[in-house]
């Protein structure tokens, strides 16, 4: 990434923040463990009931151990309003089970000892965990500088001519290829509002956006405003150990 790139990113920052402000994020970083197995089931829903379907399986299952040794149906029956039971409860029994077997423990503890390239390479070896899942434990467990790409940060990014990606994976590589120091969560976090509520994928609300002026979108319609709405609950920052 260029000097030019750096510095539109820490002007974005600037601006979402001056629009929404800091976002809150947990005091106590959560167990890496813990913020995996919540970005699974993340995926292809909203917040609130992401946050239910990790809510019932703790109670359901207290324990890594409790949880690894049920079956996946049992756990596909708990995070139901998540959506996409079958492969989340797959994805998150497998990872627990390969976790064990590898490291003899439920714990990501080593991750905080490697590269952050290497850190995703490993979480990423355990089927059912993507990029987003494991840059998604780096910055909200772990307090890396790292800013993960979901639907809406890809749009945005792309549509703002920081970077030029055809797909999350690859607008993630070249954002965080010199992302600027100490903003990651505030950039992430504020650019998954504007997407959204203003930075739609479809009739965006150019007129609302407080980055019209730095936007290279083709299909910028200054005349759409949109209205903003109360600060969402944000899965992410919700989760404690």
């Amino acid at each position: 990434m260029n000097k030019i790139q750096q510095k539109k990113i820490v002007k974005v920052n600037e601006l979402l923040l001056n629009r929404f402000g800091q976002p809150p994020r947990n005091k106590n970083l959560p167990d890496p463990v813990e913020m995996l197995v919540a970005t699974i089931l993340s995926q292809n829903t909203n917040d609130r009931n992401s946050y239910q379907a990790y809510k019932n399986l703790k109670e359901k299952y207290p324990s890594w151990e409790e949880m690894a040794a049920a079956k996946r149906a049992s756990i596909e029956k708990e995070i139901r309003i998540a959506g996409l039971g079958l492969q989340k409860s797959a994805a998150i029994k497998n990872f627990l089970t390969e976790l064990k077997v590898k490291q003899g423990v439920y714990s990501l503890d080593f991750i905080k000892k490697v590269s952050h390239d290497d850190a995703i390479r490993e979480m990423t070896s355990f089927k059912g965990v993507g990029v987003k899942t494991a840059s998604c434990v780096l910055l909200f467990a772990l307090g890396e500088n790292i800013c993960p790409v979901d639907t809406h940060v890809h749009r945005t990014v792309n549509r703002l001519g920081i970077v030029n990606g055809s797909a999350p994976d690859k607008t993630f590589w070249a954002l965080n290829d010199g992302f600027p120091e100490k903003i990651a969560h505030s950039f992430h976090t504020n650019l998954i509002r504007l997407g959204r509520e203003i930075c739609t994928p479809k009739n965006p609300g150019c007129g609302s956006c407080p980055l019209e002026k730095l936007c290279v979108f083709e299909g910028k319609d200054v005349s759409n405003k949109k209205e903003l709405k109360e600060r969402a609950f944000m899965l992410l920052d919700s989760i404690d150990s």
